[in-house]
């Protein structure tokens, strides 16, 4: 086989599922609404840059570099499509390098699978949909991946060094895969030579994020609602990984098996020993951080993701060749991986040759001292129905992750609808547009609860936050700094009636704020306001509340519900 005709190959396996996942990011793009963090990113990413460094001073300083980012996309054009495209992109080009893994540490067939398996996977469409950074930095991660691969067998560090080090900075816990990539270092046996460039490479990006990490430790209140996570945790993020389905666990769990005892090489790199670390190593070592200071949220660890399918194909590859064995009765021909096979390995199914032994001795290959031979002539010595085989079992494959991703289709089409996100802003804001009259007042609690306003402020229009101070852009906060307790009191004394915009929580009696201002908002509501009238709408309540000894009739002329 010709060199160009194994480029191809090697294309053809990357370039396939970077159109699936194009296909599955790009679908239902459009829903409507967004959610809370997504406002989040939506109201700060249209402030100007003095504003968004004001901001970062105080809260949020480990999105900054994605606000940033953000805010140049929305200046071209403020939309919810806009919002998420990045992330689209960011989901593409993550399935693409996961491939591109699979075709350089194994063969293209494995990529093609490993690529598919990545595209397939809900938690993967999930977060192509987000307006958030997650998407983006497993496409980072993937890459600082592929990059410590070819620095390993003979390329550049510096590249593998400023791709991870902007890939920290975009969210700071990705710096964790500094701990997976020494255990794929340590699997492969590498020299003391490499160890001391990914050394110095390493030592470059914790430099480069250690002033972050300082500024984003003094806003550690941010996640104070994040909990330790215990048994469930792990199944749920497993359960995430593998695709949420039971019948599908059971197959992907025997194949990443399967390829797990592999992970331990002779001075190379296998699939294995990038693909465990990888899954495994970030999000054990932040749940046994969160169990002292709780920190883990399965997005936090969203790139670990990319393990999972490379470890299944990986498997696959393996059992595949097994069951070659069984059929032809003939000895399996190792495959190496593609910088020490000869002709650098084949097109997508073909089987690569081994290498003959050199310098390294037992260890394997000397990757730069093996003698070559051209493709053409390994492709000579393999029997023309090995071949067809081989090509065979690539179809079948792509075949079987079409099948898990048509059994996937009913929660990627779920996670489509508006109605999977915890709250609808957009629909509270229509809702305020409807009810509430220009001129009325509105106090919303807690004060997060302002998101609503600051994301779709159509429906605000016209009326009278009591509570606000200071707006949240000029304050440098994400909802605006409000009045103190005494303030808000000699406001709400002088009100006959309120609309409240409030969390479920806050209504309950067990809720107890630390805030002074939350507090007062909340006694004034129990004990000088009753309900006249309620609203619902996912994961938000409207009321209206009146004085308790003000006289409501039928005929009143004060406001009520369209």
């Amino acid at each position: 086989m010709s060199r160009l005709s194994e480029r191809r190959a090697e294309h053809l396996a990357v370039l396939v599922p970077v159109v699936v996942m194009c296909a599955i990011g790009l679908w239902g793009l459009d829903r409507d609404g967004m959610w809370r963090d997504e406002a989040v990113t939506f109201q700060v990413a249209r402030r100007s840059v003095p504003q968004i460094r004001h901001l970062l001073g105080s809260v949020d300083a480990v999105h900054g570099l994605y606000y940033l980012l953000m805010h140049l996309v929305l200046a071209v054009h403020p939309g919810e499509v806009a919002l998420r495209l990045p992330s689209v992109f960011g989901a593409a080009l993550a399935t693409g390098l996961v491939a591109a893994l699979g075709a350089r540490l194994c063969r293209p067939r494995v990529g093609l699978w490993a690529g598919l398996a990545y595209a397939a996977t809900p938690m993967v469409g999930h977060y192509a949909q987000e307006g958030r950074s997650y998407a983006l930095v497993a496409a980072g991660v993937a890459g600082a991946t592929l990059l410590l691969v070819r620095a390993v067998r003979g390329g550049r560090w510096w590249p593998y060094g400023a791709v991870l080090a902007v890939t920290c900075v975009l969210h700071e816990f990705a710096v964790l895969v500094l701990l997976a990539h020494a255990c794929t270092l340590a699997f492969a046996r590498v020299p003391g030579a490499t160890w001391r460039r990914w050394g110095c490479a390493a030592g470059a990006v914790v430099v480069v994020l250690l002033p972050l990490v300082l500024v984003s430790w003094g806003q550690s209140a941010q996640v104070a609602w994040l909990t330790a996570p215990d048994g469930r945790s792990v199944e749920e993020l497993l359960e995430r990984f593998t695709g949420s389905s039971p019948v599908l666990l059971g197959p992907y769990l025997v194949l990443m098996a399967l390829a797990g005892g592999m992970a331990r090489s002779k001075r190379d790199l296998s699939p294995a020993g990038v693909a465990l670390p990888l899954m495994v190593v970030p999000p054990a070592v932040l749940m046994g951080i969160s169990q002292i200071s709780p920190l883990y949220d399965d997005r936090y660890v969203l790139y670990s993701l990319a393990g999972a399918p490379l470890l299944a194909a990986a498997g696959a590859e393996r059992a595949a060749g097994v069951l070659g064995r069984l059929r032809t009765g003939r000895r399996r021909l190792p495959a190496v991986p593609r910088q020490a096979s000869y002709g650098h390995g084949a097109a997508v199914g073909a089987p690569v040759l081994p290498a003959p032994r050199g310098p390294a001795g037992r260890g394997g290959v000397a990757l730069r001292d093996a003698p070559r031979i051209s493709a053409s002539r390994a492709h000579d010595a393999v029997p023309p129905s090995l071949w067809v085989r081989c090509r065979g079992g690539a179809l079948l494959g792509v075949l079987a992750v079409c099948t898990v991703l048509v059994a996937q289709l009913p929660l990627l089409r779920a996670d489509r609808r508006a109605d999977h996100r915890p709250d609808d802003l957009a629909g509270v804001s229509a809702l305020v547009g409807r009810v509430v009259r220009p001129g009325d007042p509105v106090l919303f609690l807690p004060s997060l609860e302002r998101r609503s306003a600051l994301a779709y402020p159509a429906g605000f229009k016209g009326v009278r936050d009591v509570a606000l101070d200071v707006p949240a852009a000029e304050d440098g906060t994400l909802y605006g700094r409000e009045a103190g307790p005494a303030e808000l009191r000699r406001r709400l004394g002088g009100l006959t009636y309120v609309w409240v915009v409030s969390e479920p929580f806050a209504l309950r009696s067990t809720w107890a704020p630390s805030n002074p201002t939350e507090r007062a908002k909340l006694a004034m509501m129990t004990q000088e306001f009753i309900t006249r009238e309620e609203y619902v709408r996912r994961g938000i309540t409207l009321r209206l509340y009146v004085r308790r000894e003000e006289p409501w009739s039928a005929g009143s002329t004060q406001p009520r519900a369209s």
